[in-house]
């Protein structure tokens, strides 16, 4: 990720910490800079407010299980681009990470000392059928750049879960970048178990309630690069059998804008409306 310094994160006992923790060091201290950051703009002033909102729920998460349990849904979507960027920038200060008790001897307790810091972040990525080769490619890279264990699979999405947490038995909950305005996504709360006929496990949802606007406030006002297929009109990431352009942000005539389809459109961050975000899927 351009922009990164991999030197910021706490040295401790002469051990250089890892590539995961230096990273999440350095997107926890963008996330609060961006928090702290004074600003008129209506836009980012809400989403500092899901932020807020956001870690909290990671939070709880990181409370409730430790990183070795807990697995993130990801498809190089924009909504599960800013839901990982959260938690990575949520785990230096995860108390499952810190020292169980304080100790009051002058003597260090090996119980005191913190667990090792995660090395890589577990991560699911279900392919559609028919993947955008770009999808694919910027799920690879970022797979690599922010460390994730990332297991692809082509089933469907159920088969796909079953066969996961057969082979990782120890996952207990997927973080879910799921919003209000998805399908399916109504009535969804914080953490939600699945459903009797699904695979057991909690669905986690920090970001269910940010709006399109706030999750591309968010993505740009950190500069967190982005699947390129977004600044071509695309709104919404499915199968290249099922994801169009969005046609609210088509251009009429020829601009300096992107091309997909032959036709002009502008980028995905153009797009206000929580209800045109879909406007180009099929389903």
């Amino acid at each position: 990720m351009s922009g990164l310094q991999n030197g910021s994160a706490p040295q401790t006992n002469g051990v250089v910490p890892n590539e995961l923790e230096a990273l999440c060091h350095d997107l926890k201290a963008k996330v609060d800079t961006f928090l702290d950051t004074p600003t008129e703009d209506e836009v980012l002033n809400s989403v500092k407010n899901q932020i807020i909102i956001a870690r909290g729920v990671i939070d709880e998460a990181l409370r409730r299980y430790r990183p070795e349990e807990l697995s993130l849904s990801y498809n190089g979507g924009k909504d599960c681009l800013v839901l990982l960027i959260l938690i990575l920038a949520s785990l230096p200060s995860s108390v499952s990470l810190q020292p169980s008790s304080q100790s009051q001897s002058p003597s260090p307790s090996p119980s005191n000392n913190p667990p090792p810091f995660p090395r890589r972040l577990q991560a699911l990525y279900i392919r559609p059928p028919l993947p955008f080769h770009e999808v694919d490619e910027f799920v690879k890279a970022t797979s690599a750049t922010y460390h994730l264990d990332l297991t692809t699979s082509n089933q469907s999405m159920k088969p796909a879960l079953t066969t996961y947490l057969r082979e990782r038995p120890e996952v207990k909950a997927v973080f879910v970048g799921t919003r209000r305005t998805d399908p399916h996504g109504a009535n969804l709360t914080f953490f939600d178990e699945t459903d009797a006929d699904w695979p057991r496990f909690m669905r986690i949802h920090p970001v269910i309630d940010w709006h399109y606007r706030e999750v591309w406030g968010f993505i740009r006002g950190l500069g967190i690069p982005y699947c390129p297929l977004y600044d071509m009109g695309y709104t919404s990431l499915g199968g290249t059998d099922d994801t169009h352009p969005n046609p609210a942000l088509k251009e009429q005539g020829d601009g300096p804008t992107n091309k997909a389809d032959g036709q002009h459109f502008r980028p995905a961050y153009e797009l206000t409306e929580d209800r045109e975000e879909r406007l180009g899927r099929d389903r």
